[in-house]
């Protein structure tokens, strides 16, 4: 194998290496949901491409370069349309021009008039099946690199043996061929990636209706029942319990659907100004109760500074009262709760320590799911109430558990600002 074939292979693997890393992209887009990684960036890949394919080209002479720069920008102006090809034209001038050598004039004449060519057929391009993609790559290629070595001949009487002319058209025209191959595989996974993501979407709604619908028709069917027996001839005291049942099943009702809509719009309705001790002891105090009546001691810690955080306060209360309940119910009798604070680099830092049953990583990588729970009975509601209401605050939750030794949730928040307490 001569240089020239052993450049123009390296030349080819450059592109290879460039579509790997277009697959990796891709793959973590869909695996992070990094939504801000839009398609344009992926239009990088052709011009990454096209520049190492320049940058280490195959030299004939002195003034003539060749190399495979035909591959990223046929298919660059192809898959990306006029944008991006307009910028391929302009990156190839350029680059060759800074190279120098006659050979930039025929560069100039055959890629600006095969750029706007290909810009053209971009825009038919999406519609062609790819047995006749591969095609018109190849006869694109094919084309371009002819009226090159045409124009080198006719302008400058640049000579080309046959088997540098062999050599160079069948790698052009094979690489050409599996790239193309490899682009629409590329294209094709990342559309099946984006068809499973809308299906999980279309899951999770699936999954929110019914969890609604049930959640939502036990207490009406209980109202709906003591109302009916309203009617009937009943003694008045049985009649104001049967109005109070009624009355608390409603809003049992009321406050799931207030639990959904919070998931559904995480946002605060008013933000406020919310001092994290003064919540932390509240929230305690309600599932103080719970606590004692499943056996479980309540160990708080909190920091002699009150420190404060932008939100609204009942969300948090809520928040908070389920982790807290969460935690309780997790364990057997004889269990104890710790509640910790600790300040670091602007934000606060709450640690919710149980000794329960503890969760595998699985499971943790599930939570905040509105259908996950690891409770016998339950929906998973609370969990993705919680998780809403810190995003919601600019803040994060990390869960780290093992199972059988119990799990710690910590939440960290910003802070606004803190005040001492008074001696």
């Amino acid at each position: 194998m001569d240089l020239v074939t052993k450049d123009l292979l390296i030349n080819f693997l450059f592109i290879l290496l460039v579509l790997c890393l277009m697959q990796i992209l891709y793959m973590i887009k869909y695996t992070y949901r990094l939504e801000h990684v839009r398609d344009w960036t992926l239009s990088l890949f052709p011009i990454i491409s096209l520049i190492l394919c320049m940058i280490f080209p195959v030299y004939t002479n002195e003034h003539f370069i060749w190399d495979l720069r035909w591959i990223p920008f046929v298919l660059g102006g192809l898959y990306g349309g006029y944008k991006l090809g307009y910028l391929l034209i302009i990156l190839t001038l350029v680059i060759r021009y800074i190279q120098g050598g006659d050979g930039f004039y025929p560069t100039m004449v055959t890629f600006t008039i095969m750029g706007f060519v290909i810009i053209y057929l971009s825009k038919f391009y999406s519609k062609l099946q790819l047995r006749q993609k591969v095609g018109l790559t190849t006869l694109l290629t094919f084309v371009g690199l002819s009226f090159t070595q045409l124009l080198s001949n006719i302008l400058f009487n640049y000579k080309f043996t046959l088997e540098f002319w062999l050599v160079l058209t069948v790698i052009h025209i094979i690489g050409m061929a599996i790239t193309t191959f490899l682009w629409e595989g590329i294209k094709m996974n990342f559309q099946v990636l984006q068809k499973l993501i809308k299906a999980e979407k279309l899951q999770t709604v699936s999954h929110l209706a019914a969890s609604i619908s049930h959640e939502v028709r036990n207490p009406l069917t209980a109202a709906r029942g003591f109302i009916q027996l309203l009617s009937n001839d009943i003694p008045d005291d049985t009649r104001k319990l049967y109005s109070d049942i009624a009355l608390k099943e409603l809003d049992r009702a009321t406050e799931v659907i207030n639990d959904y809509l919070t998931f559904a719009k995480p946002a605060p309705d008013r933000e406020e100004e919310i001092n994290i001790n003064e919540e932390i002891q509240h929230a305690v105090n309600v599932v103080i109760p719970l606590a004692t009546m499943n056996g479980v001691e309540i160990e708080l810690s909190l920091l002699d500074e009150d420190y404060f955080t932008k939100g609204e306060r009942k969300k948090f209360q809520q928040c908070l009262i389920n982790i807290f309940k969460n935690g309780i119910e997790s364990m057997k009798t004889n269990g104890e709760l710790t509640i910790s604070q600790s300040f670091h680099d602007g934000h606060m830092k709450i640690d919710i320590l149980d000794e329960g049953v503890g969760m595998t990583q699985e499971q943790i990588n599930r939570l905040g799911e509105p259908y996950f729970t690891t409770k016998e009975k339950g929906t998973g509601l609370g969990m993705m109430v919680s998780y809403s209401i810190i995003k919601s605050m600019r803040g994060a939750i990390n869960v780290k558990s093992e199972y059988g030794e119990g799990t710690c949730f910590t939440l960290l928040l910003p802070i606004i600002q803190s005040k001492s307490y008074s001696a």
